[in-house]
Formats: C-alpha cells, structure tokens, sequence
C-alpha cells in the first residue's frame, strides 16, 4: 500500500508538471500570435517588443510632469518619481493605459546609450495629437502612430537628449508597486471622484464599485483618465472599494479603506494590490 501511495504522488507530480508546461506553452502562444500581453488566471505576461519613437518633455527636474491627464498630482509623493512618459493617443486609450508600464529601448540610434538595455516607465500623461505638423515631422503622438513622450531624466537613461527624438523598440511589462491600491478622494458627499493609484500588476482599472457601510456595491463610472465617480450619498459611512484590472480581468477587494469621517482632498492606502 506504501508503494502504491508514492506512485501515485510520482503520478500526480508528473501530472503537475505537464499542466504546468502546457500553461507555459499557452502563454508562449498568445504572445506569438497576438503581440498583445498574455493573461491566464489573472497573471501578467509581457508583450512583444514593437517598434515606435520617443521624445521628452519638460527639463532635468522634471517638473513638468507634475499633474498630467491621468490625475497621479504630484508625482514624487506619489511614488512614480521622473521613470514617467505620456503616450500618444493611441496608446492612450481614453486613460485606460494610465498606470500601464513599458520597457523602452533605444536602437538604430547613434545617440543611444549602447550599455544601457532599457529603461522602464508608467504611462501617467497624454501627449495629445498637434495637428498642424505632419506626423513623420514633428507631429509625433498623431493617431495612429504609438509614440512616448519621457520625462527627460527617463529619456536621459537610455540616449543623448541632444537627439531630441529617437527609434525605440517597447513592450508591455507588469508594474511592480510596493504596497496597496491608493484611493485619492475628491468631490463632496453626494458626489465621490476617485483617483487610483499605485496599481500593480497590469498597472490599470477597467471597472471600479464602492461600498458604504450602509449600503451595497455601487457602480463607479469612469470619468478621465485614472479617476472613477459615483453619484450617491456616502458621507458618514466608512467605504470599501471593488476594482478590475483592464488587462487581466482580475477582481480585487479593498475592504473598510476609509474611515466614516473620511475627507476630501485626502489620500487612502489599502493593503491589496494585483500582482
């Protein structure tokens, strides 16, 4: 009977191991035939590398990055710092990408620093379309071209800034975030306009729910880049909140994140994230 109980442990270790493999296997395919990150189960897999052009904005202090459409304020006290580039609209996504995070590699560039592989950064701005340049020439982040525009010390990491603009190969990669989903509260107490931040992960929300402590789950509305709003009287009840990763589809709960005499103008930490 001992011997049988250890085949059959050998059996179901080799059974393990297969699925593993053919898991493996899966994710290798969606890459290959997509180019688009992989999910199964809710786990992130980076993207193909693709090609695109990157510029910077702003100066060495990166100041002008401060802000910017998705709603993050000040960067620094935030926790994204200068590693930060706002994409063209068409990997804007209506501020869905906000959060996202990229590996960028400068090539077939003289001006590239050539000991350097890449440098990552979080999508936290838009660089909107301008019209009045072409877009080989000067009209950089016009639909449909996918184009970075770095903070410069990120620029800074992986070429010459003196080049202005660079050939850059990029992809999709998870975000690494150290602590919970934060909740930026703006608004009143009919009206509560959210800011998410410091999402891991697939660095993005498709879908946000809030709960009072007197009341059920609520639909929360996307508003413009990272913020989501709820039209409904919660001033005076501790709030909870339900969101879902655009990219993996992964639900997370964040339970009791505000306390009932919570303000606006005040930043929330809860202690979930998406991995």
């Amino acid at each position: 009977k001992t011997a049988q109980r250890l085949t059959n442990k050998n059996l179901a270790m080799a059974v393990s191991l297969q699925h593993r493999s053919l898991l493996l296997m899966l994710f290798s395919w969606m890459l290959i035939m997509t180019g688009k990150p992989a999910t199964v189960a809710g786990l992130f897999q980076p993207s193909e590398w693709t090609q695109a052009h990157a510029t910077f904005y702003g100066d060495e202090s990166a100041s002008a990055t401060m802000g910017g459409a998705c709603g993050y304020g000040n960067l620094f006290i935030n926790g994204y710092g200068t590693d930060t580039a706002a994409l063209s609209s068409t990997l804007f996504n209506d501020g869905y990408a906000c959060g996202t995070c990229y590996q960028i590699q400068c090539v077939q560039s003289s001006a590239c620093f050539s000991n350097v592989a890449y440098t990552t950064v979080t999508a936290t701005n838009i660089c909107p379309p301008n019209w009045a340049e072409a877009s080989d020439n000067g009209g950089w982040c016009n639909p449909p071209r996918a184009h970075f525009d770095m903070s410069k010390p990120a620029f800074m990491k992986i070429a010459q800034w003196k080049a202005g603009i660079v050939p850059v190969m990029y992809r999709r990669v998870g975000c690494v975030r150290s602590g919970g989903l934060r909740f930026s509260f703006q608004g009143n107490g009919y009206w509560l306009l959210v800011y998410v931040m410091n999402v891991g992960g697939g660095g993005d929300i498709a879908n946000m729910w809030v709960k009072g402590s007197g009341t059920g789950w609520i639909s929360m509305s996307h508003n413009w880049g990272a913020s989501y709003q709820a039209f409904a009287t919660l001033s005076g009840q501790s709030l909870s909140f339900k969101a879902t990763s655009y990219t993996t589809k992964e639900t997370i709960i964040a339970w009791n994140v505000a306390p009932t005499n919570w303000g606006v103008g005040l930043t929330y930490s809860s202690n979930v994230n998406f991995s």
